[in-house]
């Protein structure tokens, strides 16, 4: 039980991609972009570069259609002169922008300054899109470099040009700034964005008073059982009788699995436990470098097929209801697959919360893959042996860089804010770690070539179908979801024709998933496909299905009544063979 790398395998990895050059001049090759990396978060520098190629050859070919846009800036400057004498129509943010909501940018002056950010932005967005015959994956490069641009200059990032800092700035005398410097020094102490060296501080584990194991993560349970890359959590039953199938979660490893089990009252843990399931959870492991040879099937084979077997052991051989999160979920499917494809009947149903199979719309995580970043990406962690929790953290701020980064430095540098702690978080300062291998593989195979969709994704040296699984789908997206947008996860009923549920939720991505009963302002939608039936399109589908107001969590929890037996008298918690090793969280969950 004790945590042993001698059940994972993994071929030695000097280069993961394609052949590796002369040794020497490859590591000076690899040593050189590491350096990079600490300037760049981890972005291939040349990407951007030959997609601007791309954009500019496109253009000179296309002179008219370029020389349109010269017109379109005067029209826009017209615009603008129009606004400022009060004859003109004015432009507003696009949703969920909300750099200029405050009341000061409407006072004379800030207000026309806006009018002249959102016009001049609105020609660069414009400009991108246009000429023709660029490539998507180039145009997506080049649409977030312009925005992130566009918002590094943004007026409401200068203290000189941002209202609502210089009135802060009047009325605290310059009080806001001192702080603002003092947070600043706080936040640069933890150490540059890409270090190879990232073990969690003090501050990164804990907001304030929360700390996972003392008000995060504090569901009852065990571990049962720990390889050297899990640990297996099964919770203590507070009810009487139990449904007879367990329920085993398998989150994504690159998160930490409390977003499940955050506070008392929105755990979506603790809340099945207290509808009667009997429920296990999957603690990844975060790696170090000598788990960089730790390869995607090892985390099917290590994790998710161990926690199958450890299960159903402990609950005499049921079948089991499993769940999967994001990645996990993907993860959990691709295993699922393969159990269906070799006769293996052990799951009763499969779950899907927010887990993408197909990967042609997988988000604006997609930008990033290409074959340059992928080659520069494994230069990195082949120096490393791991993508690191800071690396991982930048490309996701890259994704939203108003909501994440500069709205975020505007309230604690400028404002001299320091925005008051909570569950979600202090769980989203938890970083973690990738395995080289596994990190590219995963991203190679699913996001890159959309193996799996596309039939090409082995297991054990035989492709795996989708179609294969057999067992009844809960599939859940969320609407405001950008690292797995809902129209994406939704495919999986163009590949699969049995008996699929399909629930969309209100929120985004971890938000929208962390929704309990009785949160405000929450609603979804939810439809059945019989096996065989009609597959709708999205749009349709969005059409046709109603809002019902409340928590998708209790219509969850029906479902899996409806596909479970009569109740029976809880399973052993720890059972001989699986005696407890620990109190949950867990030791993984912990480690830096």
């Amino acid at each position: 039980m004790s945590p042993t790398y001698a059940g994972i395998t993994g071929a030695s990895a000097t280069s993961i991609g394609a052949a590796a050059p002369d040794a020497a001049a490859a590591k000076l090759d690899r040593a050189l972009h590491n350096w990079q990396s600490q300037f760049t978060g981890g972005a291939s520098p040349s990407t951007v570069g030959l997609a601007g190629l791309d954009w500019a050859a496109h253009a000179a070919n296309a002179p008219f259609g370029s020389a349109a846009f010269v017109v379109s800036a005067q029209q826009q400057w017209r615009r603008l002169v129009q606004i400022a004498y009060g004859g003109g129509e004015a432009i507003s943010p696009e949703d969920g922008d909300h750099r200029f909501a405050g009341a000061a940018w409407r006072q004379p002056g800030y207000a026309l300054m806006v009018q002249a950010v959102l016009l001049g932005e609105q020609w660069w967005r414009g400009a991108v899109q246009s000429p023709a015959g660029v490539a998507p994956a180039n145009r997506r490069i080049l649409e977030s470099s312009v925005n992130q641009w566009l918002n590094l200059i943004s007026p409401s990032n200068f203290a000189w040009l941002n209202p609502e800092v210089a009135a802060a700035t009047r009325t605290e005398g310059a009080a806001n700034l001192v702080q603002g410097l003092a947070n600043f020094m706080r936040d640069q102490a933890k150490g540059p964005v890409g270090a190879a060296e990232d073990a969690p501080s003090d501050g990164d584990l804990v907001a304030g008073s929360l700390v996972v194991g003392k008000n995060l993560a504090v569901t009852p349970g065990k571990v049962v059982y720990r390889n050297a890359l899990i640990e297996l959590i099964q919770y203590d039953s507070t009810t009487a009788t139990v449904g007879p199938q367990p329920v085993l979660i398998v989150p994504a490893w690159i998160m930490k699995f409390y977003i499940l089990d955050l506070s008392p009252h929105n755990s979506l843990v603790r809340w099945l436990v207290g509808q009667g399931r009997t429920v296990f959870i999957v603690s990844w492991r975060n790696p170090g470098a000598g788990m960089r040879d730790v390869s995607l099937d090892d985390y099917r084979t290590e994790g998710v097929m161990a926690a199958v077997a450890v299960v159903q052991s402990i609950c005499c051989g049921a079948k089991i209801h499993a769940a999967g999160y994001c990645l996990g979920g993907t993860l959990l499917t691709i295993a699922a697959a393969a159990m269906a494809r070799d006769g293996d009947d052990r799951l009763a149903s499969l779950s899907l919360i927010a887990a993408q199979t197909d990967f042609t719309e997988a988000g604006d995580l997609k930008q990033f893959i290409t074959e340059d970043q992928l080659s520069f990406l494994d230069d990195i962690m082949q120096s490393q042996g791991y993508l690191s929790s800071n690396q991982m953290a930048a490309a996701f701020r890259m994704l939203r860089p108003n909501d994440l980064t500069w709205s975020p430095a505007v309230h604690e540098y400028l404002l001299g804010e320091q925005e008051p702690p909570f569950d979600l978080m202090a769980w989203n300062a938890d970083g973690t770690r990738l395995p080289a291998r596994m990190h590219i593989e995963y991203l190679r195979k699913l996001f890159l070539d959309n193996d799996l969709a596309e039939g090409r994704f082995e297991v054990q040296g035989r492709p795996l179908a989708l179609d294969d699984l057999t067992a009844p789908l809960f599939v859940l997206g969320t609407e405001e979801d950008q690292v797995a947008p809902w129209r994406s996860v939704f495919k999986l009923g163009l590949f699969n024709g049995g008996d699929m549920t399909f629930v969309l939720t209100s929120g985004g991505h971890n938000a929208g998933v962390v929704s309990e009963p009785g949160h405000p302002h929450r609603h979804f939608r939810l439809r059945r496909r019989e096996a065989g039936g009609r597959t709708l399109g999205p749009d349709e589908w969005l059409n046709r299905t109603a809002i019902q107001d409340g928590s998708w969590w209790p219509q969850w929890n029906a479902w899996l009544a409806d596909h479970s037996g009569s109740p029976i008298n809880p399973p052993p918690l720890g059972p001989k063979g699986f005696e407890p090793l620990c109190d949950a969280p867990g030791h993984y969950v912990v480690e830096p």
